[in-house]
């Protein structure tokens, strides 16, 4: 995702603060409201009318959510990152709700299927988005908070004003906080203790320190460490094939393809993609070509079905099959984690894969 992509430096970076807050696990809330109390005003709650859809909810605006907090997370349901930060943002919303709080997910696409509202729909029926949805296609939401990121959360007071905002994954006690004194400033009484979140699958955290693959695009726009021999041929099939050797990130296609802006298309059965991987999990968004029909699939690890290693999408064998335009979790291993080789076999044609996503 270019926004998420330049965001990379930051996740890891979050992550660091993550595990530094886990660390301080002894010191006490009240040391941690003192500082939540220097929010400095950084902006008005921007208008939400270029929404082009609401669900879960009738339309919202900032002047009827007077004497609220507010928490808008930017969102795009095929987002790693916004995965990883849901379970927080739920457990906040079902927790806070009595109290004051009112979250509102824009969800601003990155790919042009998750413009469709159906998508959207299945999207937060399938992850258990209770919370409202401002489905934002059109951009018009983020332009107005001038926002850059997946996920992006911004806090506002009962007021209307911005008061803090928190990008990317990770700072999830700090976050809380701020909800905590927004609250207390809104409506007084006090609240002490964070959510507790057992996230698994896609939700899990990532394994930060032995996360070390990018995010890689497998469109020819943002695509990076492509190794099949003859280099990617823009928008016209042809049939590619694999190095006979991989360095690390690095990635290839074989069978006959075609390299989009922003995927690439097998068109004939037998394709295959590999990738030289160092992570716990391997995530590809991915989707049928044609809306309602299937490709099957399956994965291989260092050449052999990857048993245990399974992500929640194949089974032991590395089966699976796409029929959603989402991202698929493929690989979960246990340690100890090393460079692997990663290939996806698609049994049937017609699959478009976007981008590779580790954890």
């Amino acid at each position: 995702m270019k926004a998420n992509r330049l965001l990379l430096g930051a996740i890891f970076a979050s992550a660091i603060g993550v595990a530094m807050v886990m660390l301080a696990k002894e010191s006490s809330v009240a040391q941690q409201i003192t500082r939540a109390v220097q929010l400095p005003i950084q902006g008005e709650f921007p208008s939400l009318g270029g929404a082009t859809g609401w669900l879960n909810s009738k339309p919202l605006t900032p002047p009827e959510l007077r004497g609220k907090v507010v928490l808008v997370d930017f969102w795009t349901y095929t987002c790693i990152n916004w995965r990883r930060q849901l379970p927080y943002v739920r457990a906040w919303a079902e927790k806070y709700k009595d109290q004051g709080l009112v979250v509102i997910g824009v969800h601003t696409p990155e790919f042009e299927f998750e413009k469709n509202v159906d998508n959207v729909r299945w999207a937060i029926k399938d992850m258990k988005v209770d919370y409202a949805v401002a489905v934002d296609s059109d951009y018009t939401i983020w332009r107005a908070f001038r926002n850059h990121y997946w996920p992006a959360l911004y806090f506002i007071d009962a007021k209307g004003h911005i008061r803090h905002q928190q990008f990317g994954e990770g700072e999830y006690e700090q976050s809380e906080t701020v909800i905590q004194q927004l609250l207390a400033e809104a409506v007084g009484g006090r609240n002490r203790g964070f959510v507790s979140v057992d996230a698994g699958g896609a939700e899990a955290a990532a394994d930060w320190g032995n996360l070390k693959s990018p995010e890689t695009y497998l469109g020819y726009e943002s695509t990076e460490n492509f190794a099949s021999p003859g280099g990617a041929v823009p928008d016209r099939g042809r049939v590619y094939a694999a190095p006979g050797h991989f360095r690390l990130n690095q990635w290839a296609l074989s069978g006959n393809w075609t390299m989009q802006k922003d995927a690439s298309v097998l068109n004939r059965v037998n394709g295959w993609i590999a990738y030289r991987f160092h992570a716990r999990d391997v995530h590809l968004v991915m989707g049928p070509a044609v809306r309602g029909s299937s490709v099957r699939f399956r994965v291989l690890i260092d050449g052999q079905p990857p048993g245990a290693a399974h992500g929640v999408d194949v089974n032991d064998r590395g089966e699976g099959t796409v029929t959603e335009q989402r991202m698929y979790q493929l690989i979960r291993q246990p340690r100890p984690i090393a460079d692997r080789q990663f290939e996806i076999e698609f049994l049937d044609s017609g699959v478009k894969a976007f981008v590779f996503t580790f954890g």
